[in-house]
């Protein structure tokens, strides 16, 4: 039987409002507290959920939610140099589904409160203080709040994961910074289908929504680090003239950043990866998604990760007795999946940017390449397939781990 009665959410993007209804539904009462002022749809421009990650908001009954707001993405090609290949997919799973980060946060608060989970804004957490029955978080405005655990879904700049482990690793910097834009362009493409396309100068990726519109999103190479807050202080008219520059050879990359506008610019700024995070947990203290597990967007699963592993904790603090023993088997069911998808997309990372000869060499190889490294059900196989059986004991799921 579980001590766990309540919970402190520390952040209010995907992970947070998450793993508060999956406590919720666990029968662990639960309250976000959020920095800004606002619910955080503002952040961010596109991104696609994987089949696992839609199937792990089912749980929660918010993965209908997604879909009306989402579009149904099947197919997927691959430009290199304005030469297109079809990419294979996984025909038994169903499609990604793409959505604007904004519009995702949005929902997912909004089915949060829903159902009866309380939102606390202007609250940024500065420290805490454990005791024999809970912990109690001391937010910037004087403020504080208290329960029997605290969660930190503070995203890569975590607060909670310095007071777990002052030496813990930040993210490290993919040396591109992410844009994107939303705009009116009639292109010839289905509208189920995703682009991922290696430009002169540099990637980006595109899909057609309804309505004559498009939502393009560029990795713009940068030696210079800017975060969020850094590069949504820059004139978007300085990143337009670097959009234009970069992208301005390319079909149809070039017209995109031409018809983004600053009114429709979407700054991301510094795009991440994290390293392994040696510790989760300490005590009464637990992180989840990019606050302990953050893949670059090339993996496709972020969102879809941080989502699972929400749904993962409530089932772990819902099955055993301590806190301690909660989250111990909550990072023996997540750490070895994320840290195997990140090292995948790490890969792919070095790959963004590849120079004429490259492209060429690409092109060339791509038939051979679809059939061999490509392949679908070795690459993306387990990642999509992955399940989580909410009704079943997570002593049973880690049994079968141990075997």
């Amino acid at each position: 039987m579980s001590i766990t009665r309540s919970a402190l959410v520390i952040g209010g993007g995907i992970a947070g409002p998450v793993v508060a209804t999956a406590l919720r539904k666990a029968g662990i009462e639960s309250h976000v507290y959020e920095a800004y002022s606002g619910p955080s749809d503002g952040i961010g421009s596109g991104l696609a959920l994987a089949p696992n990650g839609v199937a792990a908001l089912d749980i929660i009954d918010a993965g209908d939610a997604v879909r009306r707001i989402a579009l149904p993405v099947a197919h997927m090609r691959l430009a290199v140099g304005g030469r297109e290949h079809i990419l294979p997919v996984l025909a038994d799973q169903p499609p990604l589904q793409a959505v604007d980060r904004g519009e995702l946060h949005r929902t997912l608060h909004d089915h949060a409160v829903a159902a009866g989970v309380p939102f606390h804004y202007d609250q940024r957490l500065v420290r805490v203080d454990e005791h024999a029955d809970g912990v109690t978080a001391h937010f910037a405005d004087g403020s504080t709040a208290t329960a029997d655990i605290l969660i930190g879904a503070d995203g890569i700049r975590s607060t909670v994961r310095g007071l777990i482990d002052p030496a813990a690793p930040g993210p490290g910097y993919t040396g591109m910074l992410g844009f994107g834009a939303r705009l009116d362009y009639e292109l010839d493409l289905p509208d189920d289908t995703m682009v991922f396309a290696f430009g002169s100068n540099a990637y980006y990726l595109y899909w057609k929504e309804a309505e004559g519109r498009v939502t393009w999103g560029a990795n713009l190479p940068s030696k210079q680090y800017f975060s969020l807050t850094e590069a949504r202080a820059v004139p978007a008219e300085h990143w337009l003239r670097i959009l234009r520059e970069t992208y301005g050879p390319d079909t149809p990359g070039g017209e995109f950043a031409r018809r983004t506008t600053a009114a429709n610019l979407e700054t991301t700024g510094a795009l991440h990866i994290m390293p392994p995070v040696p510790h989760w947990y300490r005590d009464r203290l637990v992180l989840v998604g990019d606050s302990v597990h953050a893949p670059s967007n090339s993996s496709g699963q972020g969102a879809s990760l941080a989502i699972e592993s929400a749904v993962q904790l409530a089932r772990c603090l819902r099955d055993f007795a301590t806190p301690t023993e909660a989250f111990a088997a909550y990072e023996r069911l997540r750490r070895d999946r994320v840290e195997g998808i990140a090292a995948r997309a790490a890969k792919i990372n070095h790959s963004k940017t590849p120079g004429p000869f490259a492209r060429k060499l690409m092109n060339a190889l791509m038939p051979l390449m679809v059939k061999t490294v490509m392949n679908p059900e070795k690459t993306m196989g387990a990642e999509r397939r992955y399940r989580i059986d909410w009704d079943a004991p997570v002593q049973r799921e880690l049994a079968v781990l141990t075997r």
